[in-house]
């Protein structure tokens, strides 16, 4: 019901703000630009849509060789110690366990066409043991809001984009957005386990998180050691060396379990094509409301508006130029990414802003469109408060980075 009302919100707060610019500031093309604003953004949820068509049948084959091989049995046995923890209603040894291990695996390594293919088969298992099919249950939303944390452990592209602005040092990003990603997943875990009244200080957890600092830890100084011209390329090559090792693994499986590897993935693959179709309605909807709130302009009227608020209270006010990353992130992924390329270009890639934007870029992932496809993907209609605290775990994760970019550079 939050999801309904937040897009019908998009539409009416779009309509006034553009009625206003039409009557009283005389602008003649605002209606005209939102309707092709509106046409373009149609045009692109049904084109990623059905570009995920390839890259899902792909996936879906090969999680169908690791699931028939036994390996996904595996990781589920490795990772139930921590996610029977989060995920109190998923059986012991469900095979929903691998797959969403597989999923955080391929987003913390950055690999986004691996990880949504095996996010909505994870949302699929999780699905066929939901009582009430058209409401997301418990281990679906906490599922769902940890991905939309999107913890990445190197942020490769935003590291990319700053070395191609010509950043003295690409990387000098890394600890503070590799924090504040961290702290918004512990938030989202936090907040959720709040609404399922789950207790998170058990030793399982614990450990899971004294593993992960230590990992950041390792990263750091690993990326620490390279030159700034080579952390893109080798941290990419780690990320895919990983998964495609993983590949190899189940079907080397297959093979010892002598099972025909090809009509498994055959099997798994069918689905892929399925599941890309019926999440085109989803996603047009959202990307279109998206579209029209952001043409009106209303996301300047918020950064203005935040800006001057701060400046009247004698704050600081040397990150307003980049909360548009911030307030666009949640929305879009390509549109926050196209806004942070502006920051660099207007700023410079060394500025404040510039890093500040790098940072919030690569703190969370984007909240709406993961709600559409994933649960689009399922079929699922009452999303009950999984929108709200993916929204606290972004907005905590960007309040980080800015505490954490003052903290850096300011």
């Amino acid at each position: 019901m939050a999801l309904n009302y937040v897009w019908l919100g998009f539409f009416l707060i779009a309509f006034v703000v553009a009625l206003f610019k039409s009557v009283v500031l005389h602008d003649a093309s605002i209606f005209g630009e939102i309707m092709n604003g509106m046409f373009a953004s149609a045009k692109t949820g049904a084109e990623i849509s059905l570009g995920l068509a390839g890259i899902m049948t792909l996936w879906l084959g090969i999680m169908r060789v690791g699931e028939v091989a036994g390996m996904i049995n595996r990781f589920s046995r490795l990772v139930n110690p921590f996610f029977s923890k989060l995920f109190p209603e998923v059986p012991k040894g469900h095979p929903a366990m691998g797959s969403m291990m597989m999923n955080f695996s391929a987003t913390m390594l950055g690999l986004d066409n691996a990880a949504t293919p095996m996010g909505l088969k994870a949302m699929k298992e999780l699905q066929e043991i939901n009582p009430k099919p058209e409401e997301a249950s418990n281990p679906q939303i906490m599922f769902l809001v940890l991905n939309t944390a999107g913890v990445v452990l190197i942020p490769t592209s935003v590291i990319a984009i700053r070395l191609a602005a010509g950043a003295a040092n690409p990387a000098d990003i890394f600890i503070p957005t590799l924090i504040s990603t961290f702290m918004a997943f512990i938030m989202g875990m936090f907040v959720v386990s709040i609404y399922q009244k789950i207790n998170l200080f058990k030793l399982p957890v614990l450990v899971f998180l004294t593993l992960f600092a230590g990992i950041m830890a390792a990263l750091y100084f690993w990326v620490r050691s390279l030159p700034p011209a080579e952390i893109g390329p080798k941290t990419a090559s780690l990320g895919g060396a990983i998964i495609f090792s993983i590949v190899i693994i189940f079907l080397v499986a297959g093979i010892v379990k002598k099972i025909n590897v090809y009509d498994a993935f055959i099997e798994g693959a069918k689905e892929g094509f399925q599941v890309s179709v019926r999440i085109i309605p989803y996603l047009v909807g959202m990307l279109v409301a998206i579209s029209v709130f952001r043409t009106t302009g209303c996301l300047d009227y918020i950064t203005n508006g935040i800006g001057l608020l701060f400046a009247a209270m004698g704050f600081n006010t040397d990150f307003v130029p980049a909360l548009p990353v911030a307030f666009m992130k949640p929305l879009s992924g390509g549109g926050a990414r196209a806004l942070m390329v502006d920051i660099l270009k207007t700023h410079g890639p060394d500025s404040f802003a510039g890093k500040l934007a790098s940072i919030i870029q690569g703190t969370t992932e984007t909240t709406f469109y993961v709600l559409a496809v994933y649960f689009g993907s399922v079929n699922i209609k009452l999303t009950r408060y999984a929108l709200a605290a993916g929204l606290i775990a972004d907005f905590f994760g960007m309040l980080c980075a800015i505490l954490l970019g003052y903290l850096f550079f300011h």
